[in-house]
């Protein structure tokens, strides 16, 4: 949602060696009406999705900015794997979003992401591969040795 990043990274530790190894994302995450999250282990076309939910649009998350009218994709547009994807009413297809229609986006998906991090999508894995849940810093970037990385 404009400058919020929709990939997952999943975190396992190799404790033998002592090192982390970085698991990229294997799901293409819909986000429902009702806050549901749906997870795609293959790319399907958008039509597929919306086959099933009339009256409704996707649309990227990667795609959403203040002011401007959410991008619906194409009927024959794939999902991609790692992205997070709305499904919204076509009624708010006309619409530009505001700063309170993306705070409730994103607090959707957060609140649907967090309910799925112990099944296998997101989430740190820790001994005896049980799942943790850690917090998020509210920070905007971060200093690491010589480099500065931005969130």
């Amino acid at each position: 949602m404009g400058i919020c990043a929709s990939s997952q990274i999943l975190y396992t530790t190799n404790y033998k060696a002592g090192r982390m190894r970085l698991k990229g994302p294997v799901t293409a995450q819909i986000i429902h009406l009702d806050g549901r999250l749906e997870e795609l282990k293959q790319p399907l076309k958008a039509a597929q999705v919306l086959s099933r939910t009339p009256n409704c649009f996707l649309c990227s998350s990667e795609s959403m900015f203040i002011g401007a009218h959410p991008p619906q994709l194409g009927p024959d547009d794939y999902l991609q794997l790692g992205q997070i994807y709305f499904l919204l009413p076509l009624s708010h297809s006309r619409a530009p979003l505001s700063l309170p229609d993306l705070c409730a986006l994103a607090i959707k998906a957060s609140s649907a992401l967090s309910r799925s991090s112990c099944r296998g999508s997101i989430g740190i894995y820790g001994f005896q591969g049980h799942c943790c849940k850690v917090p998020m810093l509210d920070i905007s970037s971060v200093d690491r040795g010589n480099r500065r990385i931005e969130l």
